[in-house]
């Protein structure tokens, strides 16, 4: 993969918020970009600690970069991959998180990463929910969030009974129930990051495509509300500066 980035277009969104918005010409060079950088903050881990944390969310918007980053060649072998949020599905189900990872980065270099599924064969909710959180108990080098088109992120869907909770929630992960919520689809059960597990991540990244999305970014950027708009936490969240990598 190259070693540098072209350089994106910035400017400064409609936000006091901790933001830099990078916006590209086309995906190619929005997919590369992510993934320089990507493997420039697992570097500096490994380089530092022995050891660096990922963190990716699930969709279709990411996948390109995680096929352009399993290319880099890191010491994937000192680098454990993890999730920002997973549907309650086997780790192999096509719907998975786990599975669209397995399928885009875990490949080529990235393939001797140690891979921290969410769910497996006869753990409860409650198990898998513990089991994250133990997990989360390592350094975060960084974490990729995305975001839909009702402004959820993770899985953390405005208007949901359990959103109040999970925004203010002492721990790192949370089990989460967006049923009624149209974003959520037919997988209302979820294991979700919060917003404090978010602020432990040395970088956060937020993925977006399309004209649509960046108008809805500019509705959140603009909003005081996360339970409108629950991404705002990306870049109301103490911590890192929200990265935001746009391209049509």
């Amino acid at each position: 993969m190259p070693t540098s980035a072209p350089p994106p277009i910035e400017y400064d969104p409609p936000s006091p918020g901790r933001v830099k918005f990078n916006a590209y010409p086309d995906a190619d060079a929005w997919a590369w970009s992510c993934a320089v950088m990507l493997a420039a903050s697992l570097r500096r881990d490994l380089a530092e600690r022995g050891h660096a944390r990922l963190l990716l969310s699930g969709g279709t918007t990411p996948a390109p970069v995680y096929r352009a980053l399993s290319k880099a060649p890191l010491d994937w072998d000192n680098i454990d991959v993890a999730l920002v949020d997973e549907r309650w599905l086997q780790p192999d189900d096509p719907d998975s998180n786990a599975r669209l990872v397995r399928e885009n980065l875990l490949q080529n270099h990235a393939k001797a990463a140690h891979f921290e599924p969410m769910t497996r064969l006869g753990r409860t909710l409650d198990e898998a929910v513990a089991s994250a959180n133990a997990h989360a108990r390592q350094a975060t080098t960084a974490a990729v969030l995305g975001m839909g088109e009702d402004g959820h992120t993770a899985s953390l869907f405005p208007g949901a009974r359990d959103l109040p909770r999970a925004l203010s929630s002492k721990s790192d992960y949370v089990s989460f129930d967006a049923s009624g919520c149209p974003g959520a689809g037919p997988w209302p059960l979820r294991i979700s990051l919060t917003p404090l597990g978010l602020s432990k991540a040395r970088e956060r990244l937020l993925l977006v495509r399309g004209d649509a999305k960046r108008r809805l970014l500019d509705r959140a950027l603009d909003s005081d509300d996360a339970s409108v708009m629950p991404v705002r936490i990306a870049f109301t969240t103490p911590g890192a500066t929200l990265q935001i990598h746009w391209c049509p």
